[in-house]
């Protein structure tokens, strides 16, 4: 999943693609450089940032989500209100990916399950202004596990077919950004994915959003402790993905294509040897 920011503020990108020119043009690189699907948000959630309304959301996204269908791309939008996936769905996108999970616009989830389109029910506490403020984990695991438990409760309440649920960890947002000790939130749940997937007996499909988050950037913080710029984590991001999709991720969302979907074939190539070798132990 390739991702198109038409934002000014995004955390890594804002602004490169804010004109609906550029972010026709970036859509449609992605998928020639490997995507599978085009992950299209007009409203920035990085850490800090504050809300925009929905007519400037609509305004932001309606031409790249309108151009990308026409052009046969296999687009998600990335959006919390359902006024928005409504136009998006009625113009063709073929999956919703809701970062509250249906918490922050009740709308949504009937929205969703009426179109029938796959459902990405992320892990997520309240919106980006006040967010690390709600990184209180006990174990983190557990929690994400059991609050992403209620959100698949909550959403089927409202008519999703539970098959059309993937499930999304919610990496970096309300978790710290340390790799080591308790504030390790991040990676307890990038070691964990068949655990926080596992749900009422059914695993589902889970999406991976490492790309460029402040945890890389803290991993690969220089000897004074100054975090790597977002856009110098590329490589960390491919390490990612690879042990993700290895782990068993059904997709990853990521900033940049081509080194991220030859991760994704190596960790496939991983997988079928090992399934292979136990295959012929037994």
């Amino acid at each position: 999943m390739g991702v198109v920011n038409v934002t000014p503020d995004s955390f890594s990108d804002g602004g490169q693609w804010y004109g609906a020119a550029a972010a026709i043009g970036h859509g449609l690189d992605l998928v020639a450089a490997g995507a599978d699907i085009v992950d299209v948000g007009g409203e920035s959630t990085r850490p800090g940032a504050q809300r925009v309304s929905a007519e400037e959301e609509l305004r932001r996204v309606r031409p790249v989500i309108t151009e990308l269908v026409k052009a046969g791309v296999v687009v998600s939008v990335d959006t919390m209100r359902a006024q928005v996936a409504e136009f998006a769905l009625e113009a063709g996108v073929s999956l919703v990916n809701d970062v509250s999970g249906g918490l922050a616009d009740p709308h949504m989830p009937r929205l969703v399950a009426k179109a029938g389109v796959p459902y990405v029910v992320m892990h997520w506490r309240g919106h980006s202004h006040d967010m690390d403020k709600r990184a209180v984990f006990q174990d983190v695991v557990v929690e994400v596990r059991d609050e992403l438990a209620q959100r698949i409760d909550a959403v089927t309440a409202e008519g999703v077919d539970p098959s059309t649920i993937v499930l999304d960890p919610g990496l970096g947002f309300s978790k710290l950004p340390g790799w080591q000790g308790p504030d390790a939130h991040n990676w307890e749940l990038l070691v964990s994915l068949r655990e926080v997937a596992h749900i009422g007996g059914r695993d589902f499909p889970v999406l991976v959003g490492a790309s460029r988050k402040r945890h890389l950037g803290t991993l690969l913080a220089a000897p004074d402790g100054t975090p790597r710029p977002f856009t110098e984590t590329d490589d960390a991001t491919v390490a990612v993905t690879a042990l993700a999709a290895a782990g068993g991720a059904w997709c990853v969302r990521v900033h940049r294509v081509p080194a991220n979907a030859d991760a994704v074939r190596v960790a496939a190539a991983w997988r079928a040897a090992a399934a292979a070798r136990a295959q012929r132990r037994q």
